[in-house]
């Protein structure tokens, strides 16, 4: 609750104060397919990258060390090239929030981004400068930090994230042109600026309130209430059948399922009301058929 209490304080009432770091973020370098390759330029790329997430002020909202935000970037390097020192892979990212009341940690986002590819030199220094981006490896981290930062604030306060979510697809904008894919417009349903702009477009502004409702009137509230929490979860779910219906190409309904199956089944397995459980299962079936082997779970 303290957590929340500070951040939307900060959000709505100390937009020029003192800004302190925001992310606690793990970076992980799996080279396992070019390990022919000296482990240098591997270990300065992955201190490199965590000190730009971890030491960078993405935002004026205050975060205290115990605040900052559990995220991980598993970086997957494919090939890579001494010659122009050229990277190609995958990130997956992904982020923690907690459960107030509990050691729980709930995930608000977990995805593949498979067109992580970029140029790095083992003494390069990065640095994220907002109007001047000409540096791939450093606009893609800049995207993930402020997707990250803002998901987090969507579930502390209803549609709290706007403003950071605004700040990533400005770096889609500016980033367009270094001609690296991710940041094209409409040129894939899942990649970088899809996803920003599917959060940002009014058609889906129900999978946003879905964020708050989920989190803080669900998850937050079930150590204290586990029925009533798991009610407001069900009536959650349904903003997500809403904003599926609003915009059927968004993949975002299905991602959230996708990495909230264990976490749906566990909450409604064997719990709740028969028409709770119904109700679940169908919205999850529609949006995502093919975890149905879990979703079944559900009406047991």
């Amino acid at each position: 609750m303290k957590r929340f209490l500070t951040i939307l304080l900060t959000t709505l009432l100390l937009p020029l104060s003192a800004a302190a770091q925001e992310l606690n973020a793990k970076v992980i370098i799996n080279r396992e397919q070019v390990s022919n390759t000296k482990s240098g330029v591997f270990d300065a790329l992955e201190k490199a990258a965590t000190q730009l997430l971890n030491e960078h002020a993405w935002t004026n909202i205050k975060f205290r060390e115990m605040e900052r935000i559990q995220c991980t970037f598993n970086i997957t390097i494919d090939t890579y090239s001494e010659t122009d020192n050229s990277f190609k892979g995958s990130l997956l990212v992904a982020c923690v929030r907690p459960v107030y009341n509990s050691s729980y940690t709930t995930t608000v986002w977990n995805m593949n981004d498979k067109d992580f590819d970029f140029n790095f030199q083992e003494f390069d220094q990065l640095e994220w400068r907002p109007e001047q981006v000409d540096n791939n490896l450093t606009a893609m981290l800049a995207y993930w930090a402020y997707m990250i930062i803002g998901l987090d604030l969507d579930s502390m306060a209803p549609m709290a994230g706007t403003e950071v979510l605004q700040q990533a697809m400005d770096v889609c904008n500016n980033a367009e042109g270094l001609g690296y894919k991710g940041w094209k417009a409409f040129d894939d349903t899942k990649n970088r600026f899809a996803i920003v702009n599917d959060y940002l477009d009014g058609a889906m502004e129900k999978f946003r309130q879905l964020q708050y409702a989920y989190y803080r009137n669900g998850l937050d509230h079930m150590a204290e209430d586990s029925e009533a929490a798991r009610a407001a979860i069900a009536e959650a779910v349904k903003l997500l059948k809403e904003s599926h219906e609003d915009k059927s190409l968004s993949q975002l309904p299905q991602i959230f399922t996708d990495f909230k199956r264990d976490e749906l089944v566990s909450i409604f397995t064997g719990k709740g009301t028969p028409e709770e459980r119904e109700a679940v299962y169908d919205i999850l079936f529609s949006i995502n058929p093919s975890q149905n082997t879990y979703w079944e779970k559900i009406k047991q």
